[in-house]
């Protein structure tokens, strides 16, 4: 289950009773099937076991996936994209590396995805017949989507319903100038990268409105 208590700004997750950060290191290039098959993997060391395990980015694609399918009310942040090509160059493998471990960094800081049972199968299980095991365990999980909502604890304070309303309503105003402004801010910012031959004064004052309108959206 998952608790939510009361802050002094509002409900919040209650925060992970065992917080850990953990490495990823080592990419390296690997085959199996007599050499068919080419893939890199990386050493993944979490901080509070100590002991690594080496996962590919299928690995890591199958996790985001189950992350996604069981916390809909969650933001997960993308996985680096994949690559048909130049997968094996060196300077792909170390950009990939960088935002895998950005990736990871927000993963385990998180109150709530860094304890998914799903997640800690990842990062602990090194037994291939065991992680076919929790692989399908974790497909299996029922308390998924809605169903997410009954494994959650929430507080036992009377919520005031003119203020709870008031806080979506702070939200959904907050939210849709946040993706409006966002959305300004990557067709200028794609123009800019047109024009970066011609004259910028005009472009970055455009540049910094947008900037400017996703502030705004802060002080809703």
């Amino acid at each position: 289950s998952y608790t939510i208590e009361m802050g002094p700004m509002g409900p919040l997750w209650k925060e992970s009773p065992q917080p850990f950060s953990c490495s990823i290191e080592d990419p390296t290039k690997q085959t199996k099937f007599k050499g068919i098959k080419t893939y890199i993997s990386y050493r993944v060391t979490p901080s509070h076991t100590g002991r690594p395990v080496y996962r590919r980015y299928k690995h890591f694609d199958w996790l985001y996936n189950r992350l996604l399918h069981k916390f809909t009310v969650i933001s997960v942040p993308h996985l680096p994209e994949k690559q048909a090509t130049g997968r094996f160059e060196e300077d792909f493998i170390e950009k990939r590396k960088r935002r895998l471990i950005l990736w990871m960094n927000h993963m385990t800081s998180h109150p709530v995805l860094s304890q998914y049972e799903g997640f800690e199968h990842f990062l602990m299980c090194a037994d291939d017949k065991q992680w076919k095991l929790g692989k399908r365990r974790a497909e299996k999980d029922e308390m998924v989507g809605a169903h997410f909502m009954l494994t959650l604890q929430i507080p036992n304070e009377h919520q005031d319903l003119q203020d709870v309303e008031e806080r979506i309503d702070t939200f959904k105003a907050f939210a849709k100038k946040m993706d409006d402004s966002v959305m300004q801010l990557t067709h200028v910012a794609s123009e800019l990268v047109r024009k970066h031959l011609g004259g910028f004064r005009k472009e970055f004052q455009r540049l910094g409105n947008s900037f400017q309108s996703i502030s705004q959206a802060f002080m809703l």
